[in-house]
């Protein structure tokens, strides 16, 4: 696999040790994060994940010390390495050095790491209801793509899997769908697209913003509502948005099979088309 990182003005290929025994990253987790997409010679809302990666260091206390421009400028520096038809993933992060718990915020370091990471297939996904929640503002850093919340991502993956299935549906702490592991949500009923309304126990995706704003341009029917775990079994269409696949569809959820719906296949066109305008 090709990489490239830019760390502490300079590029280095491959994995290269970054981080110490003693960084606060490492040891306490001080670490954020974003991820953009490169495909087919585009790379869409690149400034808005360089703007999230800002947000997210300095809603978990460090001190980001580039500018949206500046991230932007070395992305296309980083995407030189590579061929225009490449498929990678653009992922900066920021984290602390030194802090007791607390992470120091005048021992911000960054990386800015690219690799290649082929698109996945639209084949479908099975899902099913996950034991385990998100938490809300009040018990972890939800208002920060933090890779502290990962775990809890990740064991709900994990159990998905173990029983036969490709991801796992999370809600909140009341109760109401909050997102998958890896994606924002989606249903379609009666013509009518739903999603889950941000309530702060999820991260207001990119790319799900993308698909409510290209919906509304094309007079689709759209909501940002609270939805049931019921809401989504008595779907008529089930599909994802997310940066890593950008739009997926959901062919299975727990013992019920669906197809790509039409919501679905509208969404997936319309943002490829407008990706590429």
């Amino acid at each position: 696999m090709k990489v490239w990182n830019f760390h502490e003005g300079e590029w280095i290929e491959g994995n290269p040790p970054l981080l110490r025994p003693l960084s606060h990253g490492f040891w306490l987790g001080s670490m954020v994060f974003d991820g953009a997409r490169a495909y087919e010679g585009i790379a869409p809302d690149l400034d808005l994940h360089c703007a999230r990666v800002i947000d997210s260091a300095r809603n978990i206390g460090l001190a980001p010390f580039h500018s949206v421009e500046e991230l932007l400028e070395l992305c296309h520096e980083g995407l030189k390495n590579f061929e225009a038809e490449d498929e990678l993933y653009i992922r900066p992060a920021y984290w602390a050095e030194e802090g007791f718990v607390d992470p120091d915020p005048e021992t911000t370091r960054f990386c800015l790491t690219i690799h290649e990471a082929p698109m996945p297939e639209p084949k479908g996904a099975a899902i099913t209801l996950s034991p385990f929640r998100r938490p809300t503002p009040e018990t972890a850093t939800t208002h920060a793509k933090a890779s502290c919340l990962y775990p809890n991502a990740g064991r709900a993956l994990r159990d998905a899997k173990a029983r036969g299935f490709g991801n796992a549906v999370m809600l909140d702490a009341l109760g109401n769908v909050a997102e998958l592991a890896t994606a924002n949500l989606w249903l379609g009923k009666d013509g009518v697209a739903r999603t889950p309304v941000p309530n702060g126990t999820f991260l207001n995706g990119i790319t799900r913003q993308r698909v409510v704003k290209l919906f509304h341009e094309a007079d689709v029917p759209v909501e940002e509502v609270q939805l049931t775990y019921r809401d989504f079994l008595e779907a008529d269409e089930i599909f994802s948005t997310g940066n890593y696949g950008k739009v997926m569809p959901v062919t299975r959820i727990e013992d019920r099979e669906l197809q790509p719906g039409p919501l679905y296949k509208m969404a997936r066109e319309l943002y490829w088309d407008w990706s590429h305008s």
